[in-house]
């Protein structure tokens, strides 16, 4: 059974309704996954190729390889890519065999530590929204300032992403319980503690408010029009306290979530559990911030163990 590049532009409209639907990926993720097939696409019709064949597509693998701008983790996202949409047109019967089956390239994706923030750097940026405060004059501004007070706090105390912070609603949200319904990858369920009564009283202090900004959305935190806030506005929000606070310059808001998993850690939590909270499917995923703990240690041990300085 052959696939012609027009058959792929058919399936490729089925699949995108398989992901939202079927996998209930989020929007980035399935805009993700057929760039990288749509990327194929354009390079079958460049090439005059009217089928997906099994030599076809190694060469297109061989030349992504070949180009340096590309890292080895990025072309193995993009075989990844490949093989589940190949495998999924085997088990819907559109396909016998996926072209992809017994490309032999073996991929080596290095292990990159986390990069996070400190804990005197983590506290000059929770600080930073109330110096800010002193400095604001009108209502409005003194509103939004507590919206991302308690978004700062809530990045760090829970160790979310960016993508699940914009996906609280209100109803998400028990203060009382001190618990919030996260919805992770692939709408993946949790259910954290907010242990710190300071994190707390933030976001009551934007709940307060909040109906000024006349929601349009049930979501937690809105935006002057009061619809959902975006992940943009997080990543300015975060940017903004960053340059205040005059921690690294380099910092996103994912360093809070790394910070957050590498100080549990740092503080005595066991693996498994950090594993829970931060909704890795994988404990392989979360054993990297073992690491950066061990690094850190060396470090310590390097620099102020009074062994070092004896002369004996």
């Amino acid at each position: 059974m052959k696939l012609s590049t027009t058959d792929l532009n058919h399936y490729l409209r089925q699949y995108e309704i398989y992901l939202s639907v079927e996998r209930n990926l989020s929007h980035k993720s399935i805009r993700a996954y057929l760039s990288d097939l749509n990327r194929l696409v354009i390079w079958l019709d460049s090439h005059v190729l009217h089928e997906v064949t099994r030599d076809n597509l190694r060469k297109y693998l061989e030349q992504l390889t070949s180009e340096q701008t590309l890292k080895d983790s990025t072309i193995k996202r993009k075989y990844i890519c490949f093989k589940a949409f190949f495998n999924y047109l085997v088990q819907n019967g559109n396909l016998k065999e996926s072209p992809i089956d017994g490309y032999g390239k073996k991929f080596k994706t290095a292990r990159r530590i986390p990069k996070t923030l400190s804990v005197n750097e983590i506290e000059k940026l929770l600080n930073a929204p109330q110096e800010h405060m002193k400095q604001l004059h009108t209502i409005f501004r003194k509103r939004i300032n507590l919206r991302n007070a308690a978004i700062i706090e809530l990045l760090y105390v829970i160790g979310i992403r960016i993508g699940e912070l914009v996906s609280i609603d209100i109803e998400h949200i028990d203060l009382e319980e001190r618990t919030v319904l996260i919805f992770g990858k692939g709408r993946k369920e949790r259910l954290l503690y907010i242990s710190s009564e300071e994190v707390i009283q933030k976001i009551k202090s934007w709940l307060q408010v909040r109906e000024n900004f006349e929601p349009q959305s049930d979501a937690l935190f809105l935006n002057k029009y009061g619809h959902r806030l975006s992940i943009y506005s997080i990543e300015d929000i975060f940017s903004k306290f960053r340059d205040m606070s005059k921690v690294s310059k380099n910092s996103t808001p994912h360093y809070l979530r790394h910070s957050f998993a590498t100080h549990l850690l740092n503080n005595g939590a066991d693996l498994r559990s950090v594993q829970e909270i931060l909704g890795h499917t994988n404990v392989s995923t979360t054993q990297i911030y073992t690491e950066v703990s061990v690094e850190r240690k060396k470090d310590v041990l390097s620099r102020f163990n009074p062994r070092n300085n004896l002369k004996v």
